[in-house]
């Protein structure tokens, strides 16, 4: 089907849908410009009236039967939105660096559609540069043509005056009677006739320069004034009034780039018609210099009748004219064989053809970025969440900042630090191996403190698992037979003492005064004869007063006495000031650090404390490490959960 759109703007947009009904009409119906419209039936080969505008529907030579009830969609849109998608789908190259060949390369779905483009382009564009061209030639001959007019009624005229003068005369022949000018004049009379010449095209140049009709026209090129300068700027100008006339077909008058080229034509104007008036004042000085000089010779020929003198310079006027009548005939000619002889600077090397392969799209890179793609958003994903998170994530986060005696790290169980205590005498879980080498590296901290028998526990906020830490760290040297005191020095919540649903007499009772015997506030641990635990006790109204009080010392002097190792688990540092004033009574102060709680940004605060010696004899273990499948180990090459010594029973 042939659909033809009369009376509608090119800027338009629409659609509808064609149904073809037999061989002689069709059905017309969900038109985009209505919301509600009933189909309209339309005869093939007559104009109708539809919601869209005029339609005329003709049949293809294609259109048969089988296309009956078949529905198609017709769909116009808008000329700048469809050039605009071209121009972007066409790509221009060169051949190669410095060529003159180029490539002009169409995506578009029909081949047929795109050769037709491109052929039709290069068509266009050949005739606009010949237009182009052929400007210049048109408007020399127009100037040519009026300025032959012009002198062809003066010659009319000066043949007119000589046959009426010569009659009322009674003249013949005059040559004879002249014979005596001297050979000088004759000299004269050719640098006149040459400077008269000139002049006369100059003036016809101004002429035309200043009237106000021709300023959006071009200026006659190759005027032959004998002005070198004068032929180039009128080249010039007419080449930039040609751009300025081009940019105007493609935008408007209002356009800042043709404002000024406007305003550099006005000026280019200006100054040819500066230029031609001072070659005519040039000329005219010389024309009078040589016209004084004939003169002088003319008054020595005083024998010369005043009618030779009328005759000559009538005569001398005609030849002028004559000369220049000629000289315009065979510049016309010129530019008329210019005009015909024009042909394009551009030559089609190859015509356009389309592929009869697909270049577009291109599955094999499409299906590789697509395993790019997804191969580097889930990195991405990673990297960034492993970016943003500005937790401690292992042990080298904190090694990197601070310089503390790093004790041990205690591996993630969050079935085993749901307990109280997890370590067991006979135990091979990775729990209870990071427990014994904890134990085995405080040995080593005995360098600040010979007598290393008070550790006290504390961390930079709850959650940390200082509790589970103490307890299990108690239970582990325990088990080696000495005797340990677990302290639960949170006099304020009890945290130990919650865990163990204690809430009787404690450490409270004692700092008040209301127990003096030590014994009394001493529980026995039911899993290991060798560890003792000490209670909180209730909670008092005045905990930092009690614990700055002499009792203290006295309770831990006598505990001392008792036990090989005294584990305070006190509350965190930096919240109240519990832990400073508790800190006097520590040989070791173990800072309890919990992955995925503790900001790395808090790490230099820490290493602050550590260097003003604000805790006595401090190190760090790091809790709650996931090594994942890997097993548990410290990264020195071996590890624990060997394969032996873990069998379930």
């Amino acid at each position: 089907m042939i659909v033809n759109f009369s009376g509608i703007h090119e800027n338009q947009a629409f659609s509808f849908v064609l149904t073809p009904l037999d061989r002689n009409s069709v059905q017309l119906s969900d038109f985009s410009t209505a919301s509600q419209q009933a189909p309209v039936k339309a005869t093939l080969n007559e104009t109708i009236e539809t919601p869209v505008g005029s339609v005329l529907i003709t049949p293809s030579l294609y259109y048969t039967a089988e296309y009956f009830g078949t529905p198609v969609t017709i769909r116009k849109e808008n000329m700048e939105t469809v050039t605009e998608a071209y121009r972007n789908r066409l790509n221009v190259t060169l051949a190669a660096k410095g060529s003159t060949i180029l490539y002009l390369t169409l995506l578009e779905q029909s081949t047929a559609r795109a050769e037709d483009i491109l052929n039709t382009l290069i068509a266009v564009y050949n005739e606009d540069m010949i237009s182009d061209k052929n400007r210049i030639a048109v408007n020399t001959s127009e100037f040519i043509n009026e300025r032959l007019v012009i002198i062809e009624k003066e010659l009319g005229n000066v043949d007119a005056e000589i046959e009426s003068f010569k009659s009322r005369n009674l003249l013949t022949d005059i040559s004879s009677e002249t014979g005596f000018y001297l050979p000088a004049t004759n000299q004269y009379k050719t640098e006149e006739l040459d400077l008269e010449n000139q002049l006369s095209l100059a003036e016809f140049i101004k002429e035309y320069l200043t009237d106000p009709r021709k300023n959006a026209e071009l200026i006659p090129a190759n005027t032959w004034v004998g002005d070198i300068n004068i032929e180039t700027q009128i080249r010039d100008y007419n080449e930039l009034l040609l751009r300025r006339d081009k940019l105007i077909r493609n935008s408007s008058d209002r356009n800042p780039v043709v404002t000024d080229l406007n305003n550099t034509l006005s000026a280019m104007r200006q100054s040819i018609i500066r230029t031609v008036d001072n070659l005519i004042a040039g000329l005219k000085m010389k024309k009078e210099n040589v016209h004084q000089r004939e003169q002088q010779t003319t008054r020595r020929i005083s024998a010369v009748p005043s009618q030779q003198k009328f005759v000559l310079s009538v005569e001398r006027q005609q030849k002028i004219k004559e000369e220049l009548y000629l000289y315009l005939l065979n510049k016309r000619e010129e530019s008329a064989l210019t005009q015909a002889i024009t042909e394009s600077n551009v030559r089609i090397v190859d015509p356009a053809t389309g592929s009869d392969y697909p270049v577009a799209p291109r599955s094999a890179i499409i299906l590789l970025s697509s395993f790019l793609i997804g191969l580097a958003l889930p990195g991405g994903l990673l990297w960034l969440r492993e970016t943003a998170n500005t937790k401690v994530r292992n042990r080298k986060d904190v090694e990197d900042v601070v310089t503390i005696p790093f004790l041990g790290e205690i591996p993630m169980d969050d079935k085993k630090q749901s307990e109280k205590i997890v370590v067991s005498k006979h135990g091979r879980d990775p729990v209870s191996e990071a427990f014994r080498i904890v134990r085995t590296n405080m040995d080593f901290m005995r360098v600040k403190a010979k007598d290393l028998k008070v550790v006290m526990f504390t961390s930079f906020s709850p959650s940390s698992g200082k509790t589970f830490v103490s307890c299990n760290l108690a239970m582990s040297i325990a088990l080696t037979n000495k005797k340990v005191v677990l302290i639960d020095m949170d006099i304020r919540k009890g945290t130990l003492s919650s865990r163990t649903g204690n809430k009787g007499i404690g450490v409270t009772n004692y700092l008040s005064g209301k127990i003096d015997n030590i014994q009394e506030i001493i529980a026995k641990d039911e899993l290991c004869e060798h560890l003792d635990m000490i209670y909180a006790g209730p909670a008092p109204p005045n905990p930092a007063e009690l614990l700055l009080s002499d009792r203290l010392d006295k309770m831990i002097a006598e505990l001392r006495e008792m036990y090989d190792y005294i584990i305070v688990d006190n509350v965190p540092a930096n919240i109240v000031a519990d832990t400073s004033i508790v800190n006097r009574i520590a040989d070791l102060t173990i800072y309890v650090i919990r992955v995925g709680l503790l900001d790395r940004r808090q790490l230099p605060d820490l290493e602050r404390m550590y260097q003003t010696n604000k805790f006595h004899n401090m190190s760090i273990i790091l809790n709650g490490v996931s090594y994942g499948r890997r097993g548990y180990s410290y990264g020195y090459g071996y590890g624990y959960g060997y394969g032996y010594g873990n069998d379930k029973k």
